[in-house]
C-alpha cells in the first residue's frame, strides 16, 4: 500500500475539525501525526448532536479528523508542558495548529519559538478569517467564515421558498479546508526536499469557502445580482433535475445538449421531439426552456426511478439520481475505489470511514487506524522524544501533562 508521507512527523497542536481533518489526511498518507492535546482533551471528543447520539456507532467528529494519529496530553499553559512540545517539534518535520495568533504567542508557540526549536520546521496554520486583516484573532467555525461569507448560503437562499438559507451539512467547509492545508502542507514539503527551505503555510476557511464560488465571484461585480439557476426557467433544460413518478430525482447534466438531444429523446421514447421546432437546438430550447421543462417534468414523473434507471442504463450523457448517506453505502462504485474502508475501533467494533479523496499507485488512501485514546501516547512519545521514565514522571509530577 503507498504511504507517500512516510517517515514525515507532523505535531499537531489544533482542536475541532478543519485543522484536525488535514492531520487526518497527512496521517492516510503515511505521515506520523502526533496530536497534542489538554488534560481535558479536544473538544471535539464530546461535541454531540444528531449525527453520534446513538451508542452503537462511532462518534464521527472525533474518528474523521483523528483516524490514525498519536495522542499525548499536555497542558501547554505550563512552561514545562510548552518545553516538552518545543522538544517534539525539534524532532518533526511539520508544526501544525489552529490556534489564533493571539493563544500562540501566549503559548510562547508562535513561528519564532518553534523555529528555535527547529529550524527546518514546515510551520502550518489554519485560520477562519486569514492570517491578516482585523479579524485575524477572531475565532471562526466553518458555518460563519465558509457558508455565511462566501455567498454560498445567500445563493442557496434565493431558491428557498421563504428566502431562508440551508443548513449546512456537518463539517462542510472544514473538510473542505482540512483537504486544502494537506495539499499545501505536502506542496511545502516537497518545496523543502527541493530547495532546502522551510516555509510557511496559512488556509482559511473564508478563503476555502470563496474558492467554492469562484464562478460567482468572479462575475459578482459586472452583474447586477448573481442570477440563480432555477428549475423551471433554466439555463438549458438538459442541465436541469428532473421527479420521477416515484418522488425520486434525476440531475443531468448534458453540457453538450445538441449532441445528446437525439439519444436523450430515445431514452424518453419520444422520437417526435428530435426534430420538433420547439426544442430541436439548443437556442430554440433556451427560448422555449419553461415549456420544454414543463414537457419533460410530465414525462418523468409518467415512471419510477427504476423504470428511469433501466431506460438510462447506457445512455452517453451524464446523469444520477439524488441518492441519501445510506444509500451511498450500497453505490456500484464505492467497494471497486475502497471508498469506505473498515476500521477496527479500539473497542473492537468496525465501523467505515470515508477515505482521503486521492490515491497513489492505483491503491486507495486508508486510515492507519482509528482515533487514538486521550493521552494513549504520551509517555511513547516522549520516549521518542529523548526522556527517560524519571524525566516524565517529573513532568507529570509537575502538572506538565495530563
Amino acid at each position: 500500500m503507498s504511504k507517500p508521507l512516510a517517515g514525515v512527523r507532523v505535531l499537531e497542536v489544533a482542536a475541532w475539525t478543519f485543522v484536525p481533518a488535514a492531520g487526518a489526511i497527512l496521517s492516510d498518507l503515511g505521515a506520523e501525526v502526533i496530536k497534542v492535546e489538554p488534560p481535558t482533551g479536544d473538544p471535539q471528543r464530546g461535541l454531540k448532536n444528531m449525527l453520534n447520539f446513538e451508542t452503537a456507532g462511532p462518534n464521527p467528529f472525533n474518528e474523521i479528523p483523528n483516524r490514525g494519529k498519536r495522542s499525548i496530553t499536555v497542558d501547554l499553559a505550563n512552561p514545562a508542558g510548552r518545553e516538552l512540545v518545543l522538544k517534539i517539534a525539534a524532532s518533526s518535520d511539520v508544526f501544525l495548529t489552529s490556534y489564533l495568533p493571539s493563544v500562540r504567542a501566549k503559548l510562547g508557540l508562535d513561528l519564532a519559538d518553534v523555529r528555535a526549536a527547529n529550524p527546518n520546521i514546515i510551520y502550518a496554520v489554519g485560520h477562519g478569517w486569514g492570517a491578516n486583516g482585523p479579524m485575524r484573532n477572531t475565532g471562526g467555525y466553518d458555518l460563519a467564515a465558509g457558508w455565511a461569507t462566501s455567498g454560498f448560503a445567500s445563493r442557496l437562499a434565493q431558491t428557498s421558498p421563504d428566502g431562508a438559507p440551508p443548513a449546512q451539512p456537518p463539517a462542510f467547509y472544514d473538510l473542505q479546508g482540512g483537504n486544502t492545508l494537506a495539499g499545501a502542507i505536502s506542496t511545502a514539503l516537497f518545496q523543502r526536499e527541493r530547495t532546502g527551505e522551510a516555509t510557511t503555510v496559512d488556509v482559511s476557511l473564508m478563503n476555502v469557502g470563496m474558492w467554492s464560488m469562484c464562478p460567482d465571484l468572479v462575475s459578482a461585480p459586472y452583474l447586477n445580482g448573481i442570477t440563480v439557476p432555477n428549475r423551471e426557467e433554466p439555463g438549458s433544460p438538459l442541465t436541469n433535475w428532473y421527479k420521477t413518478g416515484d418522488g425520486r430525482w434525476i440531475y443531468f447534466v448534458l453540457l453538450q445538449a445538441d449532441r445528446f438531444w437525439g439519444e436523450f429523446c430515445g431514452v424518453l421514447q419520444r422520437p417526435d421531439l428530435v426534430d420538433d421546432p420547439r426544442f430541436n437546438n439548443m437556442q430554440v430550447r433556451f427560448q422555449n426552456r419553461r415549456e420544454c421543462v414543463q414537457l419533460l417534468d410530465s414525462i418523468f414523473a409518467e415512471h419510477t426511478l427504476e423504470v428511469w434507471k433501466q431506460r438510462l442504463e447506457g445512455f452517453s450523457g451524464v446523469w444520477a439520481p439524488v441518492i441519501d448517506v445510506k444509500e451511498v453505502h450500497q453505490h456500484p462504485q464505492i467497494e471497486p475505489n475502497g471508498y469506505l474502508p473498515l476500521v477496527t475501533g479500539n473497542d473492537g467494533l468496525e465501523f467505515r470511514l470515508v477515505s482521503a479523496p486521492m490515491q497513489f499507485g492505483g491503491e486507495p488512501t486508508v486510515p492507519q487506524g482509528p482515533a487514538p485514546e486521550l493521552g494513549q501516547d504520551t509517555e511513547m512519545v516522549l520516549m521518542d522524544a529523548g526522556l527517560d521514565w524519571d524525566q516524565i514522571s517529573a513532568a507529570r509530577e509537575s502538572g506538565a501533562l495530563g
